[in-house]
């Protein structure tokens, strides 16, 4: 592959990922709504387009129309830097997500795979060790919101941005930890790999998936800590508008403001991901009967896996409108004195197993 081809696939590539990710963060905000709504016996957005179905639009529109404003007492250049940065992490740790095999289309081999590099043979490159550079990437969103809170110069954007940065260290420990049971079930670090050890069935029809093959345990941790890591509710504490305003972007307006949001929204999407590919076999699913088109059959991985994000983000919005915020202390003690050593107990029982099979 010459250099300009390997260009031009890649550049197509990363404007498709990032076109289909804002999109669904787009309307991910107006399902949000639109289920709180119908639990709360509201109709939610329905005014603008069918069932409200242009609110993102309309709400995008305001935002760039909304007066910009930055406080005077701001430390200016960070102020401005943090939104972004939290935007950039939240937009880049999906990227090496697969979303589904190799699949043959006019006599040519396309990767269906969320992924902005091409390897010299045209497939894609599957980088060995992919879960721990989504770590590290979404690790990293946390700063975002620390510098968000520090330079606002604001007590509760402060207070905003230091429970942030505590409930990422007490959290992604048992998140990390929580994964350690399938890396040593797999024995891989890479994403596709991981899912194609989940393939097969048993008697036919149950997926050989890591949920069922005794990671329950770890699969509950984890959406326990992704919860806190995404500062949703009932562990949004870095927000809570009872208490502080609106947090670390109290001071935030216009489209600074809503890159915040797009984060979050971004960053529950690859928490979604992940939580698929490690414990619900990616894009693998129950096996077809044999007179289903061929052509069906390519495209239900990707049927499979858009399935299971959209349960993965019914489920947080379901979370939202059903159970209260936790107070800090309840917080900190339940990452602390619950999730890390159940996650600890599952990887010293896992790891047990795994060497009497080995």
């Amino acid at each position: 592959m010459s250099a300009l081809t390997f260009l031009i696939v890649a550049v197509i590539k990363i404007a498709v990922t990032l076109g289909v990710l804002l999109t669904v963060v787009a309307y991910t905000v107006w399902l949000e709504r639109k289920v709180v709504g119908h639990m709360q016996n509201r109709w939610g957005p329905s005014r603008v387009g069918p069932f409200g179905l242009l609110q993102p639009l309309a709400d995008g529109i305001k935002f760039l129309l909304k007066e910009d404003l930055t406080p005077p007492y701001v430390e200016k250049n960070i102020y401005l830097l943090a939104p972004g940065l939290a935007l950039i992490m939240a937009l880049t740790s999906i990227a090496l997500v697969p979303i589904g095999p190799v699949i043959h289309l006019f006599g040519i081999s396309t990767p269906v795979q969320i992924t902005g590099v091409v390897g010299p043979s045209g497939q894609p490159s599957d980088i060995n060790v992919g879960i721990l550079i989504v770590l590290g990437i979404t690790s990293l969103g946390v700063y975002g919101i620390a510098l968000a809170g520090w330079s606002s110069n604001s007590k509760y954007s402060l207070l905003g941005a230091l429970r942030a940065s505590a409930q990422m260290v007490s959290y992604e420990v048992s998140l990390g930890l929580s994964l350690v049971g399938v890396l040593l079930m797999s024995s891989t670090l890479s994403l596709s790999g991981i899912v194609h050890a989940q393939l097969g069935t048993w008697f036919g029809f149950i997926p050989q998936w890591y949920i069922f093959k005794g990671q329950f345990v770890a699969f509950f941790i984890y959406m326990m800590a992704a919860f806190a890591e995404t500062n949703r509710i009932p562990f949004d504490l870095p927000e809570a508008e009872t208490e502080l305003v609106a947090g670390y972007h109290t001071e935030y307006s216009a489209m600074k403001f809503a890159m915040f949001f797009m984060a979050e929204y971004a960053n529950m999407v690859t928490v979604a991901c992940i939580a698929s590919v490690m414990f619900l076999g990616g894009w693998s699913g129950p096996p077809l009967p044999s007179f289903v088109p061929s052509a069906v059959q390519a495209f239900m991985p990707l049927v499979w896996f858009s399935s299971k994000i959209f349960f993965f983000l019914f489920l947080y919005i379901w979370i939202r409108g059903t159970l209260p915020r936790f107070r800090y202390d309840q917080l900190m003690a339940f990452g602390w004195k619950f999730l890390f050593p159940l996650a600890l107990a599952n990887v010293i029982i896992t790891a047990f197993f795994v060497a009497m099979q080995a």
